[in-house]
């Protein structure tokens, strides 16, 4: 009996996986749209996002199941507990990455007017916390895990530096008012996803050790 259960934990375990590729994906692939204009590519995230939302179904009905045909021990409860909170999680990135690529649409109709600086820079930290929190749940690896929730500093500190500066063109021009709203909604998109990824790392703690992150965003 144990030797199923075990199988079966295993098989949960590469769902999650294949879940975290399916949404670094779709960041990935949101930044590089958002930077070259690229609206096939921000459609294709769009419609891919289904695919997010019913593996998040399916790994879901699986914990539910090994929770009621099984009899779990205590790792395992933790394990199955962070299985369920970090589809969570993995499932809103998707919906955000989503939602940069309906904006980036959007934009598509005129040449930017504001420069692309800390925009990307923002971005990149985001998609390396997403990709470490994964990283970090694949290998056990708890100090991975403490150094994605540290990494939040950085996304907020850049979201406060874009937030100012795209304020400041507001006021020195209307011209720059619909632009700038749009770039302030996905640099704010960014910033969840990086709560998100401090989710992540913070339940990969717990199933390591039983104890919360004083600073994930549960």
């Amino acid at each position: 009996m144990r030797g199923r259960f075990d199988r079966e934990l295993e098989a949960l375990n590469n769902q999650l996986i294949e879940m975290g590729s399916l949404v670094e994906a779709a960041i990935d692939k949101a930044v590089k749209a958002l930077i070259e204009q690229d609206t096939v590519l921000a459609k294709a995230i769009i419609e891919g996002d289904r695919e997010i939302n019913e593996k998040e179904r399916a790994i879901e009905s699986q914990c539910l199941r090994l929770l009621l045909q099984q009899q779990p021990v205590a790792t395992d409860l933790r394990f199955i507990s962070t299985a369920l909170k970090m589809i969570t999680d993995m499932e809103r990135i998707g919906d955000q990455a989503a939602d940069i690529a309906e904006i980036t649409v959007h934009l598509s109709e005129k040449a930017y007017l504001i420069k692309l600086i800390d925009i990307p820079k923002m971005a990149e930290a985001t998609v390396r916390m997403v990709r470490e929190s994964i990283d970090a749940f694949v290998a056990r690896d708890l100090s991975l895990a403490k150094q994605v929730i540290e990494s939040d500093d950085i996304v907020d500190e850049l979201f406060c530096r874009i937030k100012d500066s795209l304020i400041e063109l507001i006021r020195e021009s209307a011209d720059y008012g619909e632009q700038a709203t749009d770039f302030l909604m996905i640099a704010k998109y960014f910033e969840r996803i990086g709560d998100h990824a401090v989710n992540i790392a913070g339940w990969v703690q717990f199933a390591i050790t039983g104890a919360h992150s004083e600073k994930t965003k549960m």
